[in-house]
C-alpha cells in the first residue's frame, strides 16, 4: 500500500478540521468579540457617559447585574427616571446631557478630554453659568474687599456664576484656576488658590497686612483668617467651611426626583418580602373610557406594630406608577396607610387587614403596565409587583356585566363626592375584601353593573329578574329572586347599578359559591356569573 494511500484518510480528516474546525473557532471568536464589545459598551456607559450623574446606589445595582438584558433594562430606566416629561417621545434630559458632553470635549480639552476636566464636569452636571468672568492671562489682580483688598498676581482663572443650582443653593460662584498654565483649569477651593504670590514673603499683601494689622502667615487654610482680618468685609459665603461645602456639592450628582419607593420600581430590583393582594375591576364609563379601581390589601398580621402615644401603630407606604407599553407615564400615585389599635385590641386587629384603593380612568384601546411597591415603614420590608393591565371590551350591544365586587361594606351616599375618594363608585361606597373571606355575622355584599339592558318605554325603567343562588360543593343551599328591582341602586340608558346584601348566617365555615342569573324581559337576553368566597370561623366585627 503506497504512502499516498495510507495518508489519504488522515489528510481528509485534517482538511475537515481546518475547514469546519476553523469555522467553529471563528464563530466562537465572533461571539466572544461581540460579548467583549458589549462589556466595553456597558463599561464606557458607566465610567464615562454617566460617571458624574449616576448615584452610588445606582452604580452598585448596575455593577451587580449579570446579563446584557438586565443592563440594557437598567440603562433604559436610568434615563426614563430623569426624563422631565415622559409623555413626549424625546428624553430632554438625555439629549441635553450628551450635548453638554460634546460641548465640554470641544471647549475644555487640555491634555485630557474635556469631559474629564473640572470645568467639563461642572458644565455637564449644571449646564452653562449665566455669567463667566475670564482672566485668561492672569497677572496683576486687585482683590475685592471681601478677599482682603490689596494687589497681587494670579494664575489664569475663571469665575462661573450660577443664579441657582439644584440641591446646592442660590447665587453660586465657582473659581477655576490654571496653575499649570496649560489650559487645565481646576476647581478652586479658596480665593488664595489663584494667588501666585501666596507663598512669596512680602508679596501680594492684603490691605491689613500692608498696614501691619495682620501677618501673611495667618492666611493658612481654615485658619479663621477672615475673622482675623479687621478690614475684609466678608459674609457667610466667604467662610472657608461654606466654600468647602459648595466645592463638594457641585461635583456630586444631582438628586433624582424619584425617591425611596419609586427607586425600587425604576432601578427594577426584583425582590419581595412583604406579601400583599391586589385586584383591578372594570366599569364602563363610555365606549372607550373605563373606570379601573386598583385595590391593595395587606394582612395586618404581616405588619410590624410599634407603640405611639399609647397605641400600637403600623404604617404602610404605597407607591404606584402606571405606564403605557411605550413607557409613557399615564398616572402616578403614592399614599400612606395607618393601622392602629389599643394594646388590648391588637390581637383582634392582627386578624384584620389594611386596604387601599386608587381610581384610574383609562382608555380601553390602550394597554398598560402597573408597577407597585408596598413598604412596611416600621420593619422596612417591601413588596414589589409588576403586572400588565388589558382592559376588557365590555360589549356595547348585548346584555353584559362589569366586574363583580364581593364587598365587606356597601353604603349608598347622599351625594357624589366632589373629589376622588377611595372605594367610592358614583354615589356608592364599596369596600371590597380581596381575600373573599366573610364572617357569618355580616351579609355578603355584591356590587356590579349591568350594561345594555332595555328600558321599558311605558314605565321608563328596566325590566330585569335577578336570581341569587348560594352553592356548596355544587349543591343548592339557598336561592332568592329579585323581580321588582329592589337591589337596583341606579339605572339609566347606559347602565344599571346593582347592590345586594346576601345573608350568610347559619352557614358553617368553608368554601362556597354564589351564582347570579340576570334576565332581561324586554330583550330576552340572559347572562350569569359565579363568584367563589369563604365563610370564616371568626364572627367578630
Amino acid at each position: 500500500m503506497g504512502l499516498r494511500n495510507m495518508l489519504g484518510p488522515y489528510l481528509i480528516s485534517l482538511l475537515f478540521l481546518l475547514l469546519f474546525g476553523a469555522g467553529a473557532f471563528a464563530y466562537q471568536d465572533e461571539n466572544q468579540l461581540k460579548q467583549e464589545e458589549a462589556e466595553d459598551h456597558f463599561r464606557k456607559w458607566l465610567n464615562e457617559d454617566v460617571l458624574f450623574i449616576i448615584s452610588s446606589d445606582e452604580r452598585a445595582v448596575f455593577k451587580a447585574l449579570t446579563t446584557p438584558e438586565e443592563k440594557e433594562r437598567f440603562i433604559e430606566q436610568f434615563w426614563f427616571r430623569r426624563d422631565p416629561d415622559p409623555r413626549t417621545s424625546e428624553n430632554e434630559f438625555k439629549e441635553e446631557h450628551y450635548r453638554r458632553i460634546a460641548y465640554a470635549n470641544e471647549r475644555f480639552t487640555s491634555g485630557y478630554p474635556g469631559w474629564k476636566t473640572d470645568r467639563g464636569r461642572v458644565y455637564i452636571l449644571h449646564g452653562p453659568p449665566y455669567e463667566i468672568e475670564s482672566h485668561s492671562s492672569g497677572g496683576a489682580y486687585q482683590r475685592p474687599i471681601n478677599e482682603g483688598g490689596g494687589t497681587t498676581s494670579t494664575y489664569p482663572f475663571e469665575i462661573w456664576r450660577y443664579r441657582s443650582i439644584e440641591g446646592v443653593g442660590e447665587d453660586i460662584s465657582l473659581e477655576f484656576v490654571d496653575k499649570s498654565m496649560s489650559g487645565e483649569y481646576r476647581l478652586g477651593l479658596l480665593p488664595e488658590d489663584k494667588d501666585t504670590l501666596l507663598h512669596v514673603t512680602g508679596g501680594g499683601l492684603t490691605l491689613a497686612e500692608e498696614m501691619g494689622l495682620t501677618q501673611k502667615s495667618d492666611r493658612t487654610y481654615f485658619s479663621g483668617r477672615r475673622n482675623a482680618d479687621p478690614i475684609a468685609l466678608t459674609t457667610a459665603r466667604d467662610n472657608p467651611f461654606y466654600r468647602y461645602e459648595i466645592y463638594t456639592q457641585v461635583q456630586g450628582p444631582k438628586p433624582v426626583k424619584y425617591k425611596d419607593l419609586k427607586e425600587l420600581v425604576e432601578v427594577n430590583i426584583e425582590f419581595s418580602n412583604l406579601p400583599f393582594q391586589i385586584r383591578q375591576d372594570y366599569f364602563r364609563i363610555t365606549e372607550d373610557q373605563v373606570l379601573v379601581p386598583i385595590t391593595v390589601q395587606v394582612e395586618n398580621r404581616n405588619l410590624t406594630y410599634q407603640e405611639e402615644a399609647g397605641l400600637q401603630v403600623a404604617r404602610v407606604a404605597i407607591y404606584g406608577i402606571l405606564t403605557s407599553f411605550q413607557n409613557r407615564i399615564v398616572d402616578e400615585f403614592d399614599s400612606d396607610l395607618l393601622s392602629s389599635y389599643p394594646p388590648d385590641q391588637l390581637k383582634m386587629g392582627l386578624a384584620k387587614s389594611s386596604i387601599y384603593q386608587k381610581m384610574l380612568m383609562l382608555d380601553r384601546r390602550q394597554r398598560y403596565k402597573l408597577d407597585l411597591v408596598v413598604k412596611d415603614i416600621n420593619s422596612g420590608e417591601v413588596g414589589v409587583l409588576r403586572k400588565g393591565i388589558v382592559l376588557p371590551s365590555l360589549d356595547s350591544e348585548t346584555l353584559s356585566v362589569s366586574s363583580v365586587i364581593l364587598a365587606d361594606l356597601i353604603e349608598p351616599l347622599d351625594s357624589i363626592p366632589d373629589i376622588d375618594e377611595m372605594f367610592v363608585i358614583g354615589d356608592v361606597k364599596v369596600v371590597p375584601d380581596l381575600s373573599k373571606s366573610f364572617s357569618p355575622g355580616k351579609p355578603l355584599g355584591l356590587y356590579f353593573q349591568i350594561y345594555n339592558a332595555q328600558i321599558d318605554q311605558s314605565s321608563l325603567q328596566p325590566s330585569l329578574t335577578i336570581a341569587y343562588t348560594l352553592l356548596k360543593d355544587g349543591k343548592l343551599l339557598r336561592q332568592t329572586t329579585d323581580q321588582r328591582g329592589e337591589a337596583i341602586q341606579y339605572f339609566s340608558a347606559d347602565r344599571v347599578v346593582v347592590t345586594k346584601l346576601l345573608s350568610i348566617d347559619g352557614l358553617p365555615a368553608g368554601p362556597y359559591r354564589v351564582m347570579v342569573e340576570i334576565g332581561d324581559h324586554l330583550s330576552g337576553e340572559r347572562v350569569e356569573f359565579v363568584q367563589s368566597f369563604t365563610v370564616s370561623m371568626d364572627s367578630e366585627d
